[in-house]
């Protein structure tokens, strides 16, 4: 039976600018979406069933047809119904290694790893920007998934402008394994207590979600300044989740403590990180929350910034 093994990255925001509503309901977003080596695999293989059939390594997350990677296929089969009808359906089994509910883009990139990997299966031949279209439709971060790296992602997030590509940057990756917070919960509470700084006209908006391209965190990254990135990080969300969420703010706060170029939560959270200068320094960080918060409940990573997305394993 053909199969394809896929290597499917986490992702991080280094900047997070809700800047008013959208008609469909959305948020009207400018952010700077990064890659990070922390990943999932993902396997597929040709089955003779004419079915979608998931399994993962996970208890944390369903099989079903709620999940992400789920409707990714499924997606798939409604686009390609002839492609299906001759190569048939497609087994696909999870390798979590991605905190779960941890705003990293966890069921998103699996989901774009899916769109890939029954590309290749199905001998399609489609373009990443055929690729990112599908994906928009399946979710906001899905899209960036799909080539990864580092970007600037405006609207709701689906649009897409590359930017240089970041390397050499180590991180060190909180979040409490039994803490979620809910990204529409989160989105929802910035409208009620912001939403009248919301910019209105949509004019501005598109003026306002242009502007970043042009920003100093931007032009940080375009000079692969580690030190400036950090100092320019910035996340809207913070706003709300910290206040609601004590256990987030004293994973900020305890990363404060140590000599880091930058901390921030990452999209909606629970998940935290720190920029740090090199690999030793992040483990010696990573060693020291670990004995400042002896909680097991907390995991802690160490990973680091990468120019890719979504790649297929020999």
């Amino acid at each position: 039976m053909r199969s394809y093994h896929l290597i499917a990255p986490a992702k991080i925001n280094l900047y997070l600018e809700i800047i008013g509503d959208r008609h469909d309901g959305y948020h009207e977003l400018a952010m700077i979406l990064q890659s990070i080596e922390l990943a999932d695999q993902i396997d597929l293989e040709a089955n003779d069933v004419q079915s979608i059939r998931l399994r993962s390594d996970s208890k944390e997350i369903p099989v079903d047809k709620s999940n992400l990677a789920y409707r990714a296929a499924d997606l798939m089969i409604q686009e390609f119904p002839d492609s299906f009808a001759t190569y048939g359906g497609v087994d696909i089994t999870l390798h979590k290694r991605i905190p779960v509910a941890a705003g990293l883009a966890g069921g998103s990139t699996d989901a774009a790893a899916v769109l890939v990997g029954i590309d290749l299966l199905w001998k399609l031949g489609l373009t990443k920007s055929e690729l990112e279209e599908l994906a928009a439709q399946l979710g906001s971060d899905v899209p960036f998934c799909i080539g990864g790296g580092t970007a600037i992602a405006t609207r709701r997030g689906e649009i897409l402008s590359p930017l240089s590509g970041l390397r050499g940057i180590y991180i060190v990756l909180a979040k409490y394994r039994s803490l979620s917070v809910s990204t529409a919960w989160a989105y929802n509470t910035y409208r009620s207590e912001f939403g009248h700084t919301y910019i209105k006209d949509t004019e501005s908006l598109a003026a306002r979600g242009n502007a970043v391209h042009s920003g100093d965190i931007v032009q940080a990254i375009t000079r692969q300044d580690a030190k400036e990135i950090a100092q320019k990080m910035h996340n809207d969300l913070e706003k709300v989740v910290l206040p609601e969420y004590p256990q987030v703010l004293q994973l900020k706060e305890s990363f404060a403590k140590y000599d880091i170029l930058g901390t921030m939560m990452s999209g909606s959270g629970p998940s935290v990180f720190a920029l740090c200068e090199s690999q030793e320094k992040a483990e010696q960080v990573k060693f020291s929350m670990r004995e400042e918060i002896p909680d097991m409940d907390l995991e802690l990573f160490v990973t680091r910034l990468i120019t890719h997305g979504i790649q297929v394993v020999n």
